[in-house]
């Protein structure tokens, strides 16, 4: 979708929320990034390094006892660093909360700490579509979902987000794309349709983006399709570069 067809109020909004996050990662100095320089303290260990910061925590974070278990698990996992912080999940599920959002889309899941931060303040009837190419780490978290009461509302998609998010462009067929044919018509038949060729355009309320940065373009302009409007799409980590020329474009 190309911006000059999208609304200022979307695009302005999803860029300040960006600023948001990336202004709470400066000022918490939670991990690293390209961007801005090498880390002092996990993002996942909260507070370590700022007394008070800690102490803002310690009386503003309202962490469900699962997702502490989660987010503990998690921790001791040798990737456990590039997990959401749990104060940012928290500001995510009060935004959720804010626009009485029932359908999520969450691309990159690792653990599950976010999915089910999700679901948990999701209606009965509520869904996350949750994206990742890697069911290992997912598997970590999966006990936790049905614990919490909430693996319904919870729908994984082990696949490249783009094939989840819409249709991909139609190309000449190989061998490996004759077998990912055949694993798609299995996916359609079990109800995992490409959400944009179901005609779910529109329909979703939230969706976070926090995977590989080099598709980030493809997932937002997907999102942007399938948000619907007064929606929210969130995204980790994003260049201070990219937020401020669109800004600036908008202008």
């Amino acid at each position: 979708m190309p911006w000059f067809s999208v609304t200022k109020e979307v695009a302005m909004g999803t860029a300040m929320l960006g600023v948001a996050f990336a202004t709470g990662v400066l000022a918490g100095k939670r991990y690293p990034s390209i961007f801005f320089g090498a880390s002092k303290s996990s993002k996942t260990v909260i507070g370590k390094d700022s007394p008070l910061w800690q102490y803002i925590l310690d009386h503003s974070l309202r962490e469900h006892p699962l997702l502490k278990k989660l987010r503990l698990l998690t921790l001791d996992h040798p990737w456990g660093r590039i997990m959401v912080s749990c104060d940012q999940a928290q500001f995510m599920a009060n935004l959720a909360k804010l626009i009485k959002a029932k359908k999520v889309i969450e691309i990159g899941v690792f653990t599950g700490y976010n999915t089910l931060n999700m679901a948990l303040i999701l209606p009965d009837n509520g869904r996350v579509v949750a994206c990742d190419i890697n069911e290992d780490y997912v598997n970590i978290g999966k006990p936790l979902w049905k614990e919490a009461e909430v693996e319904h509302k919870i729908d994984l998609r082990i696949k490249p987000a783009s094939e989840t998010l819409g249709k991909r462009k139609a190309k000449s067929m190989g061998k490996a794309d004759a077998f990912d044919s055949v694993q798609k018509k299995k996916n359609t038949e079990e109800g995992h349709e490409e959400l944009l060729a179901a005609g779910e355009a529109e329909t979703y309320d939230f969706a976070f983006i926090d995977a590989d940065k080099e598709s980030s373009n493809e997932y937002y302009e997907k999102c942007l399709r399938l948000v619907r409007k007064g929606g929210i799409i969130a995204i980790d980590n994003l260049s201070l570069k990219i937020m401020f020329q669109l800004v600036h474009t908008l202008r």
